[in-house]
């Protein structure tokens, strides 16, 4: 079998403080931009109109913005979506009036429109809380499964390094302000999925070191049982990296939410099932020792 490295010994849990503050830096400073910008959110989310329009003859987005502009609509996204073909997004407001408005802004220009989504205010207000009820219900069901096929510190384990993917790619949606739709809802879904299998494989590790190398150090059992899995790991997440990466380069303006969402999300969830899933047990192994330690002494 290929491997990218040979009999790795990497101290990843001694690392870990450092994973820890890394997250968390990023976390925090994700918060603080949900405060002061939030996120993007596309139609799905926020309502409107997303108009997918096709050009007789050749027009650039530049000339659409101007178009709109002088119509008075100059707050109308457009984003190219193929040749002659653009996005145009419409507000809230206005998504009941898109024809007229289009009649008025492209007045002589020929065009057909080849998809349109409306979505009300309210609609989308919903779709968001759903969305949310979604993550929660998912790392819930998670948690019992993990607790279910290991045991319950694991099962914490596995559900901190989940949300803090989540986190951490909102969190970098939110920097960029990349749009936020429900291929990117998908997207996130997929992560939490992808993630949690590349956990499962070092846990699955861990629990059989643990069996093999009884009264060695829980440290010392992770740190093994994650560079024993390291090339399995990185050989995976490389694959699927490649993949989705030239999706979000190639795929054009209407795959881009999904594919840059699945690229952090594979960069993201491979490191947390190393920096974070794995160390949090030794946490709490610690948290609970130091705790009959101090029984003990009273």
């Amino acid at each position: 079998m290929f491997q990218f490295f040979k009999n790795p010994s990497f101290d990843v849990v001694a690392k870990r403080r450092y994973a820890f503050i890394l997250s968390l830096v990023i976390i925090l400073a994700g918060v603080v931009s949900l405060f002061v910008q939030g996120l993007n959110y596309g139609v799905d989310f926020s309502g409107g109109a997303k108009l997918q329009i096709e050009f007789k003859n050749s027009i650039s987005a530049e000339e659409l913005r101007s178009l709109f502009s002088e119509s008075g609509l100059g707050h109308a996204e457009i984003k190219s979506s193929g040749v002659n073909e653009y996005m145009i997004t419409i507000s809230a407001d206005e998504s009941d009036e898109s024809d007229e408005l289009l009649n008025t802004a492209l007045a002589g220009v020929e065009y057909e429109v080849l998809q349109i989504d409306k979505v009300g205010p309210k609609m989308g207000v919903e779709m968001r809380n759903n969305s949310i009820s979604a993550v929660a219900i998912a790392l819930l069901l998670i948690l019992v499964y993990i607790t279910v096929r290991f045991e319950f510190k694991f099962a914490i384990g596995a559900v901190v390094a989940l949300l803090h993917d989540v986190l951490v790619t909102v969190a970098i949606f939110s920097f960029f302000q990349w749009e936020f739709s429900l291929p990117v809802l998908a997207a996130f879904l997929t992560i939490v999925g992808y993630s949690l299998n590349d956990t499962i494989v070092v846990y699955d590790r861990i629990r059989e070191n643990i069996k093999i190398h009884k009264g060695k150090a829980l440290k010392d059992v992770i740190n093994l049982s994650v560079n024993q899995s390291l090339s399995r790991t990185v050989i995976t997440s490389l694959t699927t990296f490649l993949v989705v990466f030239i999706l979000a380069i190639f795929g054009g303006q209407v795959l881009f939410g999904f594919s840059i969402a699945m690229v952090v999300g594979i960069i993201v969830g491979t490191y947390s099932s190393m920096f974070i899933a794995a160390p949090v047990l030794v946490m709490w192994e610690n948290y609970f020792k130091d705790k009959e330690d101090k029984k003990k002494k009273k």
